[in-house]
């Protein structure tokens, strides 16, 4: 393995942030208006969404590249294996009344609430397809996407249920936010504050843990013999990436395949090595869901669809073929194995 130090690590930062930089200028001219530098109230309005949409597609793709390296999957993702369902189905139960009433009704700790609920719901939600995927102690991945549909669609039943119950139910932009995603602008400070540190809190994580994840992708015992704890590793790393998912998700909704496509496209560019595909992925995350949120307002002029589309429907338009693509390619090499 190659010598990657401080100084390696500063220069993959700094390139990630300069990738996310000029991908946000230009998401910030994008409107409905045309693609022009926006005016003062313009920019107030789209400077917010920008940054919120930025954080949430880092988030993604930061849980992408470490599911996909703790699984040995190229196809895991956190909204195919149902994680991003589990969080926001939690984050939705938090504002049921008898919540309220215990905990109180503050903006810091509705905010705080949804993101411990959703964070909870995230990791019950992994653990149920864990626990059924697994048979004999390994992994199928093919059972286990299987499973993951499964809990998405009983997730998105029991969301609806709850919906038709409590109507008057916040829900962070209703039933359509829930089965697609999309980018809030009625979130308060306080929710985007601890959104952020918990994100950010998980990337310096899991940042940390990017030499031992290069390891994650052998045999057990391989790892073992070079001295890493590989089930330690495992449960350290899926628990950062369910709470960054979930950070992610209590904003948004379940906005799926950014952490599918990511990872893919950041290894074209920097190749398998965790510590510099992780940031680059988080910034292709950042700048593929900058990029959907401005294509969603251009689509909104008057000349073409003239609403707002959720941009999960625009990730899922791209990351649906995706799937079936790098599903259609490993299918042909063969690749069905137990993991």
């Amino acid at each position: 393995m190659k010598y990657f130090g401080a100084r390696q690590l500063l220069i993959t930062l700094l390139a990630a942030f300069a990738l996310w930089g000029i991908v946000a200028i230009g998401c910030l001219c994008a409107g409905s208006t045309g693609f022009h530098w926006p005016t003062h109230e313009q920019m107030a309005i789209r400077r917010g969404s920008v940054l919120t949409a930025s954080l949430i597609g880092l988030a993604l793709g930061l849980a992408g590249v470490v599911y996909q390296a703790i699984l040995r999957n190229p196809l895991a993702d956190p909204y195919l294996l149902g994680v991003s369902s589990g969080a926001t189905l939690a984050a939705y139960v938090w504002h049921l009344p008898i919540f309220g009433l215990i905990f109180g009704s503050s903006v810091l700790g509705i905010a705080a609430g949804e993101e411990v609920f959703a964070f909870a719901g995230a990791l019950l939600a992994v653990g149920i397809v864990f626990l059924l995927a697994m048979r004999r102690g390994r992994l199928d991945p093919i059972t286990l996407l299987l499973v993951g549909v499964i809990v998405n669609s009983i997730n998105g039943a029991l969301f609806l249920l709850l919906n038709a119950i409590y109507r008057d139910l916040p829900s962070n932009g209703g039933p359509l936010t829930f089965l697609v995603g999309g980018i809030q602008t009625n979130l308060t400070t306080a929710h985007q504050v601890i959104a952020a540190a918990i994100i950010f809190a998980g990337f310096a994580i899991i940042l940390y843990l990017a030499g031992q994840l290069n390891v994650a992708s052998t045999s057990d015992a391989e790892a073992m013999a070079l001295g890493i704890r590989i089930y330690r590793l495992r449960w350290i790393s899926l628990i950062a990436a369910s709470l960054v998912t979930a950070a992610a998700v209590a904003l948004s909704g379940p906005i799926g395949f950014i952490g599918l496509i990511c990872p893919h496209v950041a290894r074209l560019f920097v190749g398998s090595d965790q510590r510099r595909l992780i940031p680059i992925s988080a910034a292709l995350g950042a700048g593929l869901l900058a990029i959907a949120d401005a294509a969603s307002r251009a689509l909104s002029s008057e000349a073409l669809a003239q609403t707002i589309l959720p941009v999960g429907v625009l990730t899922g338009l791209i990351g649906g073929p995706f799937f079936l693509f790098l599903l259609w390619r490993d299918r042909r090499r063969g690749n069905r194995g137990a993991i």
